[in-house]
């Protein structure tokens, strides 16, 4: 691989995070956690809660996933973890005001189902040109991986809607034991693959990616920073890139 021409490495594989660096999610993240407040304030008020209790759980959960006039923090819950992450982290906010666990869970799982029926399933757009970099790994003989937060349901949704599905060789989701940011996962990704991790290059816009790569030791951390309105700042990578333009693939014979 080159970035803006310089060789980087000599890899058998490179493993993509999807939201924020094959996928613009952004938008679609945005709708997710509007109308998760929503709920939260609904939910929160016909479970007998006042106007201002129920407007301090919405400010809590809008600060904790991240959302701002400017976006969604690419550093923030919403972005970086999973679902049952934040499922987790808005039962933990909704338990401050409603000290039964199982009554906040309860709340939370609410507030997520009517958030899911309430947003129109749609797929999330390519990032510019994070089709021609996946091609050229094919043409080049190197081998693509997903690894993700998402479900395996969604990262599978996203490739075969943008046509990538035959270009990616396996995933890790989720739904997979350990799941990101632990090392574990890394390697276990490209035993998968049946390759050696210390030929393989992760490529995200998170700093827990880059850092579970570096720990995992991989030959080679590349920080996207293009998929988000706030770009992220990172601090784990090797290398940054800009636009998937700068990054070149070149075949070895």
């Amino acid at each position: 691989m080159l970035l803006n021409g310089i060789t980087l490495a000599d890899v058998d594989g490179v493993l993509f995070d999807k939201d924020g660096t094959l996928s613009h999610s952004e938008p679609h993240l945005i709708g997710l956690g509007r109308q998760r407040l929503q709920a939260a304030a609904t939910v929160f008020r016909q479970a007998g809660h006042t106007a201002s209790v129920c407007e301090h759980l919405v400010d809590q959960l809008q600060r904790l996933y991240g959302i701002s006039a400017a976006g969604v923090s690419p550093t923030g819950l919403l972005a970086v973890a999973s679902r049952q992450h934040n499922l987790i982290a808005t039962a933990a906010t909704a338990a401050q005001q409603e000290p039964s666990w199982p009554q906040a869970w309860r709340l939370a799982e609410v507030c997520f189902q009517l958030a899911d029926q309430a947003l129109a399933e749609q797929p999330s757009p390519l990032l510019p040109e994070a089709d021609r970099i996946l091609h050229a790994l094919q043409a080049a003989g190197v081998r693509s991986a997903v690894i993700s937060n998402d479900s395996r349901q969604g990262i599978e949704r996203f490739l075969v809607n943008h046509g990538l599905h035959a270009l990616v060789s396996a995933i890790w989701s989720a739904d997979d034991t350990p799941c990101k940011p632990d090392p574990a996962a890394v390697h276990r990704l490209c035993e998968q693959m049946q390759l050696d991790h210390r030929r393989c290059a992760l490529i995200g816009d998170a700093d827990s990616d880059l850092h579970m790569a570096r720990e995992a030791g991989v030959a080679v951390t590349l920080g996207y920073v293009a998929g988000w309105q706030q770009p992220p700042r990172l601090t784990g990578h090797h290398h940054l890139i800009q636009h998937w333009r700068e990054l070149q693939v070149e075949c070895l014979t």
